[in-house]
């Protein structure tokens, strides 16, 4: 069990450990299916003594985090080399004709950010408190390929001033010269092929170092959490906020890119049922969106189930991402939900998008 034990096997480490054959692999799993689903039907769902078991919050933990393992494979499986893995997608829905502004503004004022106690939520996305943010304006749609394809064609990865410190280092050690998945002529590997590169679609895997230096490019920054997090869940004529930009309602295929129907992300402005109240598109599914913050603990932070969820990673580089992306699964995301990762990696479904002061 070594192997899946995350809090004895650490991720510098996990790349060494014996692996599995398949047989063994789908042994294990339905092994662990059986007993858990054995768990279950015995288990009193109206809400025990204890906090685990109240209101089931054992059982909607396991699923939530089987649904994010879910996405951390396909992650894994692009990786690998082109036809080892040949999904079969959806058709996605074509791009809007009608233009819309370039941004969105959020006014200035004192905001709740993370989960109220009336849904279940990771230890990391509780207790709620009070922020007060100065007004601000955020992109309106995720970046494009093709707007970061002008960052690319202006020399953007060779431009000093563009970096952060730790990301021009990155940068050089890494020899990165364009998304992950880019090809020098024009194209994007999508795992067992190759594509043109589509310009309406939101840029994807790129690191948390580049999508810096391009919001430096552009003559803006990227926005803090509790900003993302205001402009996706806050409706200001409700004076209230909502699970999801939308709504309270939960996500359907018309209000986001969600599930892996797909296996790629949609046009930035295909899914325009899915709006904020401030307008803004996109912000639940397609794509990760990087932060500026750092993955750390709210005021009041209590680690619950247990420590090595999140508690391990406060302080240690992790940089903050929102809003989820076409692998995550619906029944996980919400807007309050916080993923972390190093600023370095590029591997996950993340993309960005910038804001400015306002």
């Amino acid at each position: 069990s070594e192997v899946y034990d995350a809090a004895e096997t650490p991720r510098t480490a996990r790349g060494e450990t014996p692996h599995l054959r398949l047989d063994e692999a789908l042994e294990y799993m339905d092994v662990v299916r059986e007993r858990t689903l054995a768990a279950l039907a015995a288990g009193d769902l109206s809400g025990g003594s204890d906090q685990l078991s109240r209101v089931g919050f054992v059982w909607e933990m396991l699923v939530q985090h089987e649904h994010q393992h879910n996405e951390t494979m396909l992650q894994t499986l692009r990786l690998a080399e082109a036809g080892v893995y040949r999904p079969r997608a959806r058709p996605m829905p074509a791009p809007h004709d009608a233009g819309g502004p370039a941004t969105v503004r959020v006014e200035a004022g004192v905001f709740p950010l993370g989960a109220g106690p009336e849904r279940f939520a990771y230890d990391n996305e509780v207790p709620q408190h009070e922020v007060s943010l100065a007004a601000f304006e955020l992109d309106r749609t995720a970046v494009t390929n093709g707007a970061f394809r002008e960052f690319v064609d202006d020399g953007g990865y060779h431009e000093r001033e563009c970096w952060s410190e730790a990301g021009w280092a990155w940068r050089g050690e890494a020899g990165v010269e364009r998304p992950l998945y880019w090809t020098d002529d024009g194209r994007e590997r999508i795992f067992h092929r190759t594509e043109p590169l589509a310009d309406e679609l939101p840029v994807m895997h790129v690191s948390w170092f580049e999508a810096d230096a391009y919001a430096r490019w552009r003559g803006r920054r990227l926005p803090t959490e509790a900003e993302w997090e205001k402009a996706a869940s806050w409706a200001p004529r409700a004076d209230a906020k909502r699970r999801f930009p939308w709504g309270d309602d939960p996500p359907r295929r018309t209000r986001a890119n969600l599930d892996q129907t797909g296996f790629r992300p949609a046009p930035v402005d295909a899914h325009r049922e899915g709006a904020s109240a401030y307008g803004a598109l996109g912000l639940v599914g397609d794509a990760w969106e990087w932060t500026a913050s750092d993955f750390g603990p709210y005021p009041g932070f209590e680690a619950f189930p247990y420590r090595e969820y999140s508690e391990v990673f406060f302080g240690s580089g992790y940089k903050v991402l929102r809003g989820g992306s076409w692998a995550t699964r619906a029944h996980t995301i919400r807007n309050t939900f916080r993923n972390w990762d190093l600023p370095g990696r590029r591997q996950i479904h993340a993309g960005f998008r910038c804001a400015a002061d306002g």
